[in-house]
């Protein structure tokens, strides 16, 4: 990856992860978008799984960790892998379908959670799908959030490898 490519992503990604930290509605993040584009744009897999781990992390420092900090990680690393997926395929459906999975996979993985490590719910299935239940408004923000912060971080990397050239994936490495 040329360094221009590189600083840019990395730039592209520290901004959104900060946003974070601004008030937001409950679960309208960027993390999972985040994680998809991570896993799409960083031809190294450590890098594309470091960097997102890393805005996560350094975010959390500030907001705080839980006791599902552990199964949230998890989901996005697994939300990495569906970013390696979309290598090949950055088309808008194909970026929506991901964006969409991983809203999935992180609403069943953190719900899980929920239900497994704290008490706010029976240890019955009528429990579990009480828990699950209570969250699917939470759910809605999620989609949202995935969908729109990876509309902006897909898009805005399209955009700007059209307006500059030495940004695109192609482009001879400098230095």
């Amino acid at each position: 990856m040329n360094a221009y490519r590189l600083t840019f992503i990395i730039s592209m990604i520290t901004s959104a992860a900060s946003s974070r930290l601004l008030p937001h509605p409950p679960n309208f993040t960027p993390i999972a978008a985040l994680a998809l584009f991570g896993g799409a744009t960083f031809p190294d897999k450590r890098v594309a799984f470091l960097v997102p781990a890393a805005a996560l992390f350094l975010t959390d420092v500030l907001l705080g960790f839980s006791i599902l900090t552990p199964i949230v990680y998890g989901s996005f690393g697994l939300i990495v892998c569906l970013g390696f997926w979309l290598r090949r395929r950055r088309a808008a459906g194909a970026i929506a379908a991901a964006a969409l999975s991983g809203a999935v996979l992180f609403f069943i993985l953190t719900n899980f959670g929920v239900w497994a490590l704290t008490a706010r719910y029976e240890k019955t299935l009528a429990g579990l799908g009480q828990c699950f239940v209570a969250a699917v408004p939470f759910f809605r923000n999620t989609l949202a959030g995935d969908l729109i912060y990876s509309g902006l971080l897909f898009g805005g990397l399209a955009l700007a490898e059209k307006r500059w050239p030495r940004l695109a994936e192609n482009a001879p490495a400098v230095g």
